[in-house]
């Protein structure tokens, strides 16, 4: 498993498709800050939550002069479906691979009611792009809680 990223390390760069399955790269955000955060599976209560709450936030969010990329394991056709069905505003991206998972170190063993399984541990990245499309982790915040999370966030931010 990779090292957990902390503030100051270089965010892995990554090219995944979105839910319309447009490709788009951490790179793309040049000069702006991207909050990425990783989810276990859409269309499960947590998960909608999460994504629900971040969409309901986005203006505020955006306004504040952050983009926010949402990714999990699930397909393209799964994601497309998660964003009708939960009228959702934010920009999802998949890796069934799970590439982009590892490099975040999002993806190990996690406990789920008391015991240890491997899978996605629901995890938050503040990054601050600069101008060449290299970004560099301002916070990190691994096994987050989907429920109330983006309001902490958003009080962290300043938001």
């Amino acid at each position: 498993m990779v090292a957990r990223l902390t503030h100051g390390s270089p965010a892995p760069d990554f090219t995944l498709p979105d839910q319309e399955g447009r490709e788009v790269s951490l790179s793309d955000f040049k000069d702006q800050a991207v909050i990425l955060y990783f989810y276990p599976a859409a269309m499960t209560p947590g998960c909608t939550t999460q994504a629900v709450d971040f969409s309901a936030a986005l203006k505020e969010i955006s306004d504040a002069g952050y983009q926010v990329l949402g990714c999990s394991p699930d397909p393209v056709d799964k994601l497309a479906k998660f964003t009708e069905k939960s009228d959702l505003g934010i920009t999802l991206l998949s890796d069934p691979n799970r590439e982009v998972l590892d490099k975040y170190a999002a993806f190990g063993t996690k406990k789920l009611y008391g015991k240890e399984i491997e899978g996605v541990i629901r995890s938050t990245f503040v990054i601050d792009m600069d101008s060449e499309g290299k970004g560099t982790v301002r916070e990190a915040q691994y096994n987050v809680r989907a429920t109330g999370h983006v309001a902490k966030l958003r009080r962290d931010l300043g938001i």
